[in-house]
């Protein structure tokens, strides 16, 4: 099955199912995609205002430590939607926190913690579609610890094949993601940007030691799918290197394109100053987002020499799973001849998973033949074993970890493929995931698009 020279880029070189994919748009509507957020205590953050039996982490009405709010946003960047609430809130943008960033073209409800704020200055702010609900305080702010994953609901519309074949291929889709444990567990497409995929790039020149490269490429790679003023913004930037000109020319949308634009305008050549003008959270994505990259080849390789997600090689990490399903990241272990069989007892007992790095500066490459594997990709994309991080700009220099090579899908379920009033079929879907996996990753094995612009990815 061909996969998308867009995915590639990506490093998302395969698939882990055979089946002919239903094709269909996603995103038509925001409506069509709905996130939901679900702690580990199983609170689950609602888009309607259901009442819960319980507070979300055992939250208490007594003023405390940090007001832990609902938040519901419709058709927003997680990053921008905060950063207009902590303006509406009169707080700095460091004193909201969050458990995981949510989809941008979607209507997703997350739990953020709030610092130095009353429930009713939360309860009256108003942002342009953005629902704040505040809930209770909580002794500490929130982080990805307390998250689980999150629930989904999806439309699949604008589908052009019959109702009875749409729901033939989803079924047996869903049938052999089922018999190999789940979808391999890739970065998904919002982690390096759809119209605009650059941002592993962008960490790509920083590990390089170039910042000023780095700038560049956020900058002024135009691509054909955003809009024209952007693009025409880009590509006199890129030719005139003018961040003057650029300043007045790019437009209003590109918001921390423009920030940064404006402290290298004041502060000429301070590109680590320039960098440091966005948001932390934003500036560690894009080094995450080459380590993605990387991970990404590491597993498309590992799925295109055959090795199946249920058995361990030996050389290679596995890690505990808990109770919840979570993977237990940082108890990795490494698979030998002495261990290898009960590993795999364990693996077929949902005890432990295939894991493989995600490289930094202090997690090696997978041993034995994944390793192979994996050194191969280094020496193809110019990558050193060694010097993996980023000197000026060391708050987000990132040591690696093991990240699960596959991905339970929990609750799935499709409702009845149906013709719409125009006579093209749409099939909505449920399902849950764990913190960390991507729906477009399932939703790319259940279509198998060709074009991700057009089916909305």
């Amino acid at each position: 099955m061909l996969v998308s020279e867009l995915e590639r880029q990506m490093g998302i070189e395969t698939y882990a199912t055979s089946g002919a994919g239903t094709g269909g748009v996603i995103r038509a509507a925001v409506e069509d995609f709905i996130v939901e957020e679900v702690l580990v205590d199983g609170s689950k953050a609602t888009i309607t205002q259901i009442p819960t039996a319980k507070p979300p982490l055992g939250a208490s009405p007594e003023p405390r430590g940090f007001l832990l709010c609902k938040l519901v946003k419709r058709n927003w960047d997680t990053f921008i939607a905060l950063k207009n609430l902590a303006h509406a809130l009169e707080v700095e943008p460091a004193q909201i926190q969050i458990a995981g960033i949510k989809d941008a073209k979607a209507i997703t409800a997350q739990y953020i913690t709030i610092k130095g704020i009353t429930a009713e200055q939360a309860a009256n702010v108003q942002v342009k579609d953005v629902e704040l609900q505040p809930v209770g305080y909580f002794r500490e702010q929130l982080c990805p610890f307390y998250l689980l994953g999150n629930n989904f609901k999806i439309n699949i519309t604008h589908i052009t094949q019959p109702a009875p074949e749409v729901k033939e291929k989803t079924a047996q889709i869903a049938q052999e993601i089922a018999d190999v444990g789940g979808i391999p567990n890739f970065y998904g497409h919002q982690r390096f940007g759809t119209t605009r995929a650059i941002t592993h790039q962008v960490g790509r020149a920083m590990v390089q030691g170039s910042l000023e490269d780095a700038a560049m490429v956020f900058f002024a790679n135009p691509t054909p799918h955003e809009h024209p003023n952007s693009r025409r913004a880009r590509t006199q930037l890129q030719e005139t290197r003018d961040f003057v000109g650029a300043l007045q020319n790019f437009p209003v949308q590109l918001r921390f394109e423009r920030g940064m634009l404006r402290y290298l305008v004041e502060h000429e050549g301070d590109f680590v100053g320039a960098f440091r003008s966005l948001p932390l959270k934003l500036r560690m994505l894009f080094v995450q987002a080459w380590q993605s990259y990387l991970f990404n080849r590491f597993l498309s390789a590992r799925i295109n020499a055959g090795f199946p997600f249920c058995r361990a090689e030996v050389g290679e990490y596995v890690v505990n799973v808990e109770r919840s399903g979570l993977p237990m990241t940082k108890t990795g272990k490494t698979v030998t001849d002495t261990n290898h069989t009960e590993i795999n007892r364990q693996i077929d007992a949902g005890k432990m998973r295939v894991a493989l790095p995600i490289f930094g500066s202090r997690q090696r490459l997978s041993g034995g033949k994944i390793g192979e594997l994996q050194q191969q990709i280094l020496e193809q994309e110019g990558v050193e074993t060694q010097g993996f991080s980023v000197p000026d700009l060391p708050e987000i220099n990132c040591k690696g970890e093991l990240r699960a090579a596959v991905c339970p899908v929990y609750d799935f379920a499709a409702g009845a493929a149906s013709a719409d009033s125009e006579g093209q079929v749409w099939v909505p879907l449920e399902f849950r995931l764990l913190r960390g996996a991507y729906a477009t990753v399932l939703l790319r094995e259940i279509m198998k698009p060709q074009d991700l612009i057009a089916a909305g990815f």
